[in-house]
Order: structure tokens, then C-alpha cells, then sequence
């Protein structure tokens, strides 16, 4: 696993996506290039290449939801906001099939 990050916990977490793209864009009427999930609670936002910022904006908002993951199609990284690390975990795969 990822030794480089300590806020990985034993037992993954298992959200699902609470949406099929940024539920903060679909809102404003807003586009995104890249999808993220919080892997706490599910919440998809955008990533820092979009306008809006909204999977960055979660994590402010949320400081304990930690760990998200690509919600990228064939993407199967996590990211951890407080280590600024990215990793991947063995056995554990893509969110969405390419």
C-alpha cells in the first residue's frame, strides 16, 4: 500500500458517487475537465483544472474527508489532500470502466 501516506485506513471506505458528474457544476449550469470523489461520502466535484475547484472546495469545507479518488473512466489513483500524495492500491480498481 501507499507507505508515503498515514491517513490510510485499515478498512477502505466504501462511498459510492452521489452523482454522475460534478453535482456543483450540473447546478450552476457549469462544465468540468476532471471528475473526483470524495471517498468519505461520495460528493463528485471538479478538479483544480476546472473553473470552479469544487472537489477542492468539499475538501476545505470537509477538512476530515481526506482521501479522494479519480472518478475518471479506467482511473484507479487516490489522492490525499493532507499528504499532497497521490497511490494507487493494489486489488482496488477504477470507480468507472474505460
Amino acid at each position: 500500500m501507499a507507505d508515503d501516506c498515514t491517513h490510510i485506513p485499515e478498512e477502505l471506505p466504501d462511498a459510492r458517487p452521489r452523482t454522475a458528474g460534478c453535482g456543483d457544476c450540473l447546478e450552476i449550469g457549469s462544465t468540468w475537465v476532471h471528475l473526483r470523489m470524495c471517498a468519505s461520502c461520495g460528493h463528485v466535484g471538479c478538479c483544480d483544472q476546472s473553473d470552479h475547484h469544487h472537489a477542492r472546495h468539499h475538501y476545505a469545507t470537509n477538512p476530515e474527508h481526506v482521501l479522494l479518488r479519480s472518478f475518471e473512466p479506467g482511473e484507479a489513483w487516490w489522492y490525499c489532500w493532507i499528504d499532497d500524495f497521490a497511490f494507487e492500491i493494489d486489488g482496488v480498481g477504477a470507480l468507472r470502466s474505460a
